[in-house]
C-alpha cells in the first residue's frame, strides 16, 4: 500500500478495508480538499466513527499516522484528483469538466514521471547530441508530436525533420547512415507502416529511439526504447492523454540535448529569443545582438 499518491491508494484498497475505515476512505475521495484542512477530531465527527478508527485508516494505506496522512493527502490534491475520480459525466457543468480534464491530465503526467526509464533517456539525449540527422516520424496524434519536435531541435543545433506521408518517412529512413538517428514515435506501437521504416532505418545503420505507450513490437525494434507509460483511458469524454505526455518527454529530451551541447548551443538559443522578441515587437530588424561572454 506504499505505492503511488495516497488517493491512488485509497481507490486501489477499497475492498480490503474494514467497514469503519471504508467510511472514512469514502468521504475522503468524495472530498480530498475539505479532507486536507480537518484536524483528526473534525474528520472523525465528520464520517462518524471513532479517532482511532481514522489512524487505524490511515495506517491500512500506507502512511505513518493521521499527520503524516494529511500531508500526503495534501501532496496529492496538488498534483490532480486520481483518473478514477475524474470520469466526465454527460450533465457536468464547465467549473467540474475544467476541474476533471485537468486534474486527469495533471495525474496522469506524473504517472508517466514516476515511470520513466531514465537510464533510457539519457541513451536517447547522448545519441540525439552525437547525432549528424535526426529524423522525427509519427502518424496522427504522434505525428504532430513529431511535427513539435521538428520545430524545437534545429535551435539546438541539430538538423532534422519530420516527414509527414508515409513514402517521405520510408524515403527518410531509406538514406539514413549509421549517424542518423530515428526517432519513431506511436502510442500503440503497432503502426505497421512506422515498424517497416523503422526496420528499414535499422538496416542502414541508423540507431532507433522509440518513444511508445508499453511494451509493443516499436519497443523491441529499438536500439532505446522510452515507454511513455499514461494512464488508460476508456472514457468517451476525456481527451487522449498519450499525446501530451509524449510531448512533455519529447520537451524533456530538447531540453537535456541543449545541456549536454554547452554553452555555444545556449547562446544561439538566447540570440533566436531576442530576435524572436525584436519581430514581435513590431519595429525594424535591427541585427544580430553582440553575444556576451559570460563571467
Amino acid at each position: 500500500m506504499n505505492a503511488g499518491t495516497v488517493l491512488e491508494r485509497i481507490n486501489k484498497g477499497l475492498e480490503t478495508l474494514r467497514r469503519s475505515e471504508r467510511k472514512v476512505a469514502d468521504a475522503v475521495l468524495a472530498d480530498p480538499h475539505g479532507t486536507v484542512r480537518m484536524t483528526l477530531a473534525e474528520l472523525a465527527e465528520t464520517v462518524g466513527v471513532s479517532q482511532p478508527t481514522i489512524v487505524r485508516f490511515a495506517n491500512a494505506i500506507g502512511c505513518d499516522g493521521f499527520h503524516d496522512f494529511r500531508i500526503q493527502l495534501a501532496q496529492s490534491v496538488a498534483l490532480g484528483i486520481p483518473a478514477t475520480q475524474s470520469v466526465i459525466e454527460a450533465q457536468d457543468d464547465t467549473a467540474t469538466t475544467v476541474s476533471k480534464v485537468f486534474d486527469f491530465s495533471i495525474t496522469s503526467l506524473d504517472h508517466v514521471r514516476r515511470h520513466l526509464d531514465l537510464t533510457a533517456l539519457d541513451r536517447a539525449v547522448a545519441a540525439i547530441v552525437a547525432a549528424s540527422r535526426v529524423v522525427f516520424i509519427g502518424l496522427g496524434a504522434s505525428g504532430i508530436v513529431a511535427m513539435d519536435a521538428e520545430q524545437k531541435f534545429p535551435l539546438l543545433g541539430v538538423p532534422c525533420s519530420a516527414p509527414i506521408d508515409t513514402h517521405q518517412q520510408f524515403l527518410a529512413a531509406s538514406t539514413s547512415t549509421p549517424s542518423t538517428v530515428l526517432v519513431a514515435i506511436s502510442n500503440t506501437g503497432r503502426t505497421v507502416s512506422i515498424l517497416d521504416t523503422v526496420r528499414v532505418a535499422r538496416d542502414r545503420g541508423a540507431t532507433v529511439i522509440g518513444i511508445t505507450g508499453g511494451l509493443s513490437p516499436l519497443a523491441e525494434l529499438s536500439d532505446i526504447a522510452l515507454i511513455v507509460e499514461s494512464l488508460d483511458n476508456t472514457d468517451v469524454y476525456t481527451p487522449t492523454i498519450s499525446r501530451l505526455a509524449q510531448l512533455v518527454v519529447v520537451d524533456t529530451i530538447a531540453t537535456m540535448t541543449l545541456l549536454r551541447r554547452g554553452e555555444s548551443a545556449l547562446g544561439d538559443v538566447r540570440d533566436m529569443k531576442t530576435l524572436l522578441a525584436q519581430m514581435r515587437s513590431g519595429l525594424p530588424y535591427q541585427g544580430v545582438p553582440e553575444r556576451r561572454e559570460l563571467a
